[in-house]
């Protein structure tokens, strides 16, 4: 009986220690979003939520930004293991010399657009001359505008743009802050948000319609990370995946585990509302036209390839860049 005591003993004990080490076995992860809460983001909280993050041995912590370039840049000084944010920004970032890549594509296209004032008296882009629109410093959707106006035969001496603080671009929109016609930003949620704040449903002049073919928000890490420990970059891949396939089947949950976290005015009626207009755009550009077959978070070269093509020549990207040099599909399958 007391040996039989001592074997329990032991196995306790072992059962113990086998518990420790897989709480220590999970691995502790920040996420830095381009931007605070909105329903684009929907899918990290629904996949927080139901524990597919934590089954992939992740502890994820989500974080708010203040734009793209910043939340990129934040991932290449170490402050954070992977951030969501646009392509176009990181890859300006990576041709400089950050060390990032990335590992998958959410929104697959852009959805970066001009948003102006109904009655702005803008008719076409042309008449932008002269005019003031609002954007924010760190927001990816500076990166392809000067394309956007080279293609629509304007200089970037034409257009007068003026930066505001994080956070403030719609108020200010509304307010018509610096005598401003409009913003820059993106068709997933800034009309989403105006109207939510009184605003009339904004004119809109997509980028796509002005030769702008762009990736667009990537899942991003840095090139240590990769080589360093792709299993931990795989966990995460295919976790987020998995929580943006949960999102397609069921938004109104992914809604529900955001407005959970965030709180506020989030968890209203008319701010899930919103978010789940905002998401909706996003799980509609899932998958561009060239991803046949449907491959959620797929880095699809031809895209790539046709937006490193555009920076090449309206962005100053270096014209030897190679556009597989700035993503990986080594965690998708």
């Amino acid at each position: 009986m007391k040996t039989l005591g001592k074997l329990l003993g032991a196995a306790a004990i072992m059962a113990m220690v086998g518990m420790t080490s897989s709480a220590k076995a999970e691995d502790d992860v920040r996420l830095r979003l381009n931007w605070m809460y909105y329903g684009s983001h929907a899918g990290f909280a629904l996949g927080k939520d139901k524990g597919y993050y934590k089954e992939a041995g992740i502890n994820l912590d989500i974080r708010s930004g203040n734009g793209s370039g910043s939340a990129h840049r934040l991932v290449a000084n170490g402050d954070s293991t992977f951030s969501y944010g646009s392509c176009g920004s990181m890859t300006k970032l990576a041709s400089e010399g950050a060390p990032l890549i990335s590992v998958m594509v959410i929104d697959a296209m852009g959805t970066e657009a001009i948003l102006l004032h109904p009655e702005s008296g803008v008719k076409d882009i042309k008449d932008l001359k002269g005019k003031t629109l609002l954007t924010t410093a760190n927001a990816g959707v500076n990166t392809f505008f000067p394309i956007v106006l080279a293609n629509a035969g304007l200089t970037e001496a034409d257009v007068k743009i003026t930066n505001v603080a994080d956070g403030a671009l719609v108020s200010s929109y509304l307010q018509r802050a610096g005598d401003s016609v409009g913003i820059l930003g993106g068709l997933d949620d800034k009309p989403a948000e105006i109207k939510a704040n009184g605003g009339a449903e904004p004119i809109a002049f997509p980028y796509s319609s002005y030769g702008v073919n762009q990736v667009g928000y990537c899942i991003v890490a840095t090139k240590d990370t990769v080589e360093k420990n792709p299993d931990l970059v795989k966990r995460f891949v295919q976790a987020t995946i998995k929580s943006y396939q949960e999102a397609e089947k069921n938004p109104e949950a992914a809604v529900a585990a955001m407005a959970d976290i965030v709180g506020g005015t989030m968890n209203e009626d008319a701010g899930k509302a919103q978010a789940l207009e905002v998401l909706k755009v996003t799980l509609g550009v899932l998958y561009s036209g060239a991803n046949k077959d449907k491959v959620l978070g797929l880095n699809v070269d031809s895209d790539w390839a046709d937006m490193v093509d555009l920076m090449k020549k309206y962005s100053g990207l270096d014209a030897q860049s190679d556009p597989k040099s700035f993503y990986t599909n080594a965690f998708i399958k």
